[in-house]
């Protein structure tokens, strides 16, 4: 994994995140308007004040002083107004750009192949997508902008300072390297603090993600009290993390403070030595006007380490969404191939594929169901069954060979096209946390109720959902949490029947529900196929003896191609996974 930077003077990197705020220009254009306002307006204040003391205070002429008074309080009221509408567009200006990235983000990840997700934990991607996106609007809310306007503030004030005594402002920035080297060695040791945290932030994400989704599996084992010590182990690395950045924090702002004090004691004791000679060298208004001058000097420099940093943070978020967004490992959409109708005969053609480019964990396969036929694969787990039917969807793209469908390469396919026509029923059923309805339809506005009403009435499953409070309306939660596995396959088996696909597959669509549902739903499997080329996928032989095809597939290679009875007279592979299995039945039974 390479290291990030985040460098905060990476160019290339400020102008790709720029790119969002293209839409919002005449918002960033009105927040670097009132920055530069905010700049110059700083420094007036204690020119007033300054000018208040010497030519009417020390002097007595009440009628001055009141009118100074009313013109500070009116410019106060001016600098306010200017602070609130910068905060707010400058907030509006983040959250704008980093909503229509977030939505770029996410659009990247949904086309990903699945092989990007194979290897990249769930978590990871979450905090790429949550916490690393919010450190990029630190950018602008915090950042770029207010660095700008505290740099053109700094320059401001030193300005003003030179031109109303220059011997002054050189006595009062004797002390300012100090500040510098003591910034610098800060900026260094609070961006490693920084990077730190992101990294063990990223690390908590993807253990709480990882293991609330498994919470059953953790609980069944009564593995409760270990992954509770691995968490806190996490959590205290994060703190440890933290508490360093902290502290680096209770070391730099005290040192500011001194150093703010040094030049302080500096102007008094010019001051001091000034006024006490004569005639005077230095007014009262003088001091009192450099006295805030340093205040308003020291809080910018010292606040700009930390907005820094918050700009660096902000690189290295952006690095690492931008790293996703880089992500080249995209499902490939290189077809424009949309036939009015699918008839769906399917053709494997001398196919290799392998996961990882080397271990094949498919190796030569070739055979060809004919429109409307049903095929079954059997075999060991690990044979490569479920495999065809990934690069079948192209969920992942072969090595060699050609996969093709009514006599087209599936790549000449429209991706969506090729998906929509091959609707495929698992044995793990994922359901999201919505309702019914929009679980069956996943949300297509093209599906109405009566078909979706129409399809559970055939696969027998529009009597439970009725009984369910709100019926189509019922809430099933987080996976399906609400449901017995068997609704949930049930649910599953109306979603593939709704989009009427021209390619059925079953990949042990049947194994995970009890012997009174799979009665209920092999009715519906039956109509449900008629009509349909159909792939399925099963352990249990007894489900497939119809099939017009059977390939009994053993480590990634095609073994035996027949109907039942064909290969039961070849006494093969397949007899002896008939025998085997139907025998055990025989000793439970």
């Amino acid at each position: 994994m390479s290291k990030i930077t985040g460098d905060a003077l990476n160019v290339g990197l400020l102008r790709r995140v720029f790119q969002y705020v293209k839409p919002y220009r005449s918002i960033f254009i009105w927040s670097v308007i009132l920055t530069i306002l905010l700049a110059l307006i700083a420094p007036v204040r204690p020119f007033l004040i300054k000018y208040t003391l010497d030519n009417y205070i020390l002097k007595g002429e009440h009628s001055g002083l009141v009118m100074m008074t009313m013109l500070m309080l009116f410019l106060l009221v001016v600098q306010s107004v200017i602070q609130y509408s910068h905060t707010l567009l400058t907030n509006t200006l983040g959250q704008s750009a980093i909503r229509d990235l977030r939505i770029n983000v996410f659009n990247h990840i949904t086309k990903l192949r699945l092989q990007y997700f194979d290897k990249t934990p769930i978590g990871q991607l979450i905090t790429r997508t949550v916490s690393d996106l919010e450190t990029i609007s630190d950018i602008f809310s915090e950042g770029l902008i207010v660095i700008i306007g505290d740099i053109l503030q700094v320059i401001a004030i030193i300005a003003v300072m030179f031109y109303a005594d220059w011997e002054l402002t050189v006595i009062v920035l004797l002390p300012m390297p100090l500040l510098i080297m003591a910034t610098s060695v800060f900026q260094k040791s609070i961006k490693s603090a920084f990077q730190e945290i992101r990294t063990e932030v990223s690390n908590l994400n993807t253990y709480l993600q990882e293991h609330i989704t498994g919470i059953s599996i953790i609980q069944y084992f009564a593995r409760e009290d270990q992954e509770f010590r691995k968490f806190r182990k996490i959590n205290a690395r994060y703190r440890d993390a933290n508490i360093r950045s902290n502290w680096y924090y209770s070391i730099f702002f005290p040192v500011v403070e001194i150093i703010s004090a040094m030049s302080l004691g500096l102007l008094v004791w010019y001051g001091a030595k000034s006024i006490l000679a004569k005639p005077l060298d230095v007014t009262p208004g003088t001091i009192a006007e450099f006295i805030l001058y340093i205040s308003m000097l020291f809080r910018p420099i010292r606040e700009l380490a930390d907005k820094f940093n918050t700009l660096q943070m902000g690189m290295v978020g952006a690095e690492r969404v931008f790293k996703v967004l880089d992500t080249k490992e995209l499902t490939t959409n290189n077809g424009t191939y949309k036939p009015e109708k699918m008839a769906g005969n399917i053709k494997f053609d001398k196919v290799w594929f392998a996961y990882n480019d080397e271990n094949y964990v498919l190796k030569n396969i070739s055979f060809e169901v004919k429109a409307g036929q049903t095929v079954a694969m059997v075999g060991a787990t690990g044979a490569g069954k479920s495999s065809t039917i990934n690069i079948l969807n192209r969920f992942y793209e072969i090595q060699k060979g050609e996969i093709k469908v009514d006599g087209v390469s599936i790549n000449d396919y429209e991706l969506n096209y090729l998906r929509n026509n091959i609707a495929t029923v698992l044995q793990d059923v994922f359901l999201f946390s919505d309702t019914i309805f929009n679980n069956i339809t996943l949300n297509n506005p093209a599906i109405t109720m009566d078909e979706v009403v129409d399809a559970a009435q055939k696969v027998g499953a529009h009597d439970f959902i009725e009984r369910l409070p709100g019926g189509y309306q019922y809430n099933v939660m987080e996976r399906g949490a609400t449901l017995s596995a068997g609704q949930a396959q049930l649910i599953s088996f109306i979603r593939a029947l709704v989009y009427n696909p021209s390619i059925l597959v079953l990949d042990e669509a049947t194994s995970s529900v009890d012997t009174e549902t799979e009665m209920l739903i092999q009715t519906a499997i039956d109509k449900l196929m008629k009509g349909r080329t159909s792939i399925v996928i099963a352990h249990r032989l007894s489900t497939i003896q119809k099939a017009d095809q059977i390939i009994v597939l053993d480590k990634g290679e095609i073994k035996e191609i027949g109907n039942h009875q064909e290969l039961l007279k070849l006494d093969g592979y397949y007899k002896k996974l008939y025998d085997l299995q139907f025998h055990s039945v025989g000793i439970a039974k």
